[in-house]
């Protein structure tokens, strides 16, 4: 049986491929492209639904909640085996979990205190940054700096003096840029998806205690407790499953730079579902977004001799 390569290994013959070559081009590379694109929209259209349980558990509520049924789907769909793990493969599950939840509630605490448009900005400085140090090429920084003034555009930051909510859209950030990182290295040591299921099941269990009290003392209606399930498989479990999947095919650094198509995906989840519209400029910074992505993902010829 054909095994595919590690994510690791494909990147690293990327880039260790000699002037003369020919094109650049990771195996794979157009089916990764595609799966980061389902998961950004599953992650959008979840969090818009997920963000309608606020005001009656709050955002650990719904992060509990999100953590709790990523767990349970991935654990049953991917029936890991943790007891074989080696302790090479146990760290980068153990560190996904921490990551994982962290990331999450973070986030949505942030969004809880300085708003969605700076909390957002902020958690994109992760994977802008992971694109910045992973790149090689001129083209990749032109590349990454474009799609950061788009996001900033897009998500319309406001001047803010709570410190608290700033540091926490900062660890966002770092959280993300962890992910990106440590579920390569996850792909690479853990075959199939036993891996993230297993990190997910450990999340799940560390928000337990916390999300039990949350809901006995703020009792969800039916119409609460579906928009916070329905986070919980968009948001949480389908990201979780498609993104290591789309890092065995794509390098870091590109993975990085097209998850800034994020908020352009929330614009138009928010055109079309909540028929919010948009001004021009607004508009421009999406163009420049996918604009940026594009470009970073064309192939590279590279010539033996200058021209």
């Amino acid at each position: 049986m054909h095994t595919p390569q590690p994510a690791a290994q494909l990147v690293q013959q990327a880039a260790d491929r000699p002037v003369a070559s020919g094109p650049v081009a990771v195996p794979g590379a157009g089916l990764g492209m595609a799966l980061m694109a389902g998961s950004a929209l599953a992650n959008q259209v979840g969090a818009a639904v997920g963000a309608l349980a606020f005001p009656a558990i709050g955002a650990v509520g719904v992060v509990a909640v999100r953590q709790w049924v990523a767990g349970a789907l991935l654990v049953t769909v991917a029936r890991p085996r943790p007891w074989r793990f080696s302790a090479a493969q146990w760290r980068p599950v153990l560190l996904l979990a921490v990551v994982f939840a962290t990331m999450n509630l973070s986030l949505y605490s942030a969004v809880d205190r300085i708003g969605l448009g700076l909390a957002v900005t902020l958690e994109f400085l992760g994977p802008l940054a992971v694109a910045l140090a992973a790149s090689r090429r001129r083209v990749d920084l032109c590349c990454a700096l474009v799609a950061a003034a788009g996001v900033v555009v897009l998500s319309r930051p406001q001047p803010t003096t709570d410190r608290v909510g700033i540091a926490l859209g900062v660890l966002a950030a770092a959280c993300w840029a962890g992910y990106i990182l440590v579920s390569r290295e996850l792909g690479a040591r853990v075959p199939g998806g036993a891996g993230p299921a297993t990190a997910a099941g450990l999340s799940a269990l560390v928000f337990v205690p916390v999300g039990v009290t949350v809901l006995v003392q703020h009792t969800p209606s039916a119409t609460t407790a579906l928009c916070a399930v329905t986070a919980g498989v968009l948001a949480s479990a389908v990201p979780l499953g498609v993104d290591l999947m789309a890092l065995r095919r794509v390098p870091a650094g590109a993975y990085g730079v097209f998850m800034s198509i994020h908020p352009v995906l929330a614009a138009v989840v928010g055109l079309v579902v909540l028929h919010q519209t948009l001004p021009w400029d607004a508009w421009l910074a999406i163009a420049a977004i996918v604009g940026a992505n594009a470009v970073s993902q064309l192939p590279v010829r590279r010539r033996g001799t200058p021209g």
